[in-house]
Parts: C-alpha cells; structure tokens; sequence
C-alpha cells in the first residue's frame, strides 16, 4: 500500500513532496499515503484552483498537477505548481 510510482509526465519528486505533506499532518509514515490519481493541470491563475479568500492572484495560468491521496477511508486534494509549491485544497 502506498508504494505507487509517478505516471509518466508527472514529478514524482512534487508526488513525495504531497505524500510526505500528508504523513506530516496526519501523524504515520509516508508508505501508508495512498495516490488515487495524479494528472498535469493548466490551473486558471497562480491560487492552484484553491483561492483563500480576500488572498489577490495573478490571473495567468499556472501549469502544475493535481493528486488525489488517500489514507483510510479519506482523500485529500494536493494541487502544485512545476516546482515546490504544494497546496492542501480543502474546500
């Protein structure tokens, strides 16, 4: 369980960096994160399609990836940008 490999085309090292986030907050070991999907994502300006609000984003697409990761019986929505930039969409 959670032993995934990245698809090819997405970072697998952003995919690590998303389940190592997840480990961290919920208190287990990254191994038992499990990814449900990973895909390439145009998101519509630089919030990553999760604006907080009263927040002010530039209005420019922002190519990055989406994973939806699983531990137990709840998902979590990682969005990114290219490079490190990770955020835990909650809405």
């Amino acid at each position: 369980m959670g032993s995934e490999t990245a698809p090819v085309g997405v970072n697998p090292a952003l995919l690590e960096l998303a389940k190592t986030d997840l480990a961290q907050r919920l208190s287990v070991a990254a191994n038992q994160i499990t990814v449900v999907s990973s895909e390439y994502v145009d998101w519509p300006d630089s919030s990553l399609g999760c604006p907080e609000p009263g927040m002010a984003y530039s209005q420019v697409i922002t190519p990055g990836y989406r994973f939806i990761l699983q531990y137990g019986q709840k998902q979590y929505d990682y969005h990114t940008g290219l490079r490190s930039t990770l955020v835990l969409c909650t809405k």
